[in-house]
């Protein structure tokens, strides 16, 4: 089991840059398939970005080129750098953790969540 904690998130003017961190504890995150999810008021959770065991990345088509997930392991963190924010990036963020062997882009099959760290851009 692993516990999840976000932060990094908070208010920045468009075009800026954010940096979220998801720390693990319990077990490490290089154990997992890690992902980054976000939610919008009204809308559904969806998929940001997922760095697997092996290090392969995915991204959203809406954030490629923008944002980028890492993994130190020696810190047990992941990351979610954010350059060129838009307004449209404003959302809850979410990191996650999945047990399959696979990486997923569908929330409801990752097993851990963190509680979330909001982001807002401001236009």
């Amino acid at each position: 089991q692993v516990q999840l904690v976000e932060s990094g998130g908070g208010l920045v003017q468009a075009g800026g840059s954010l940096r979220l961190s998801c720390a693990a504890s319990g077990r490490t995150v290089s154990s997992y398939g890690m992902g980054w999810f976000r939610q919008a008021p009204g809308k559904e959770r969806e998929f940001v970005a997922a760095i697997s065991r092996s290090g392969n990345r995915y991204y959203a088509d809406s954030v490629k080129g923008r944002f980028t997930i890492s993994r130190d392991n020696a810190k047990n963190t992941v990351y979610l750098q954010m350059n060129s924010l838009k307004s449209e990036d404003t959302a809850v963020y979410y990191c996650a953790a999945e047990t399959a062997t696979w990486v997923s882009k569908i929330a409801h099959e990752y097993d851990y969540w963190g509680q979330g760290t909001q982001v807002t851009i401001s236009s």
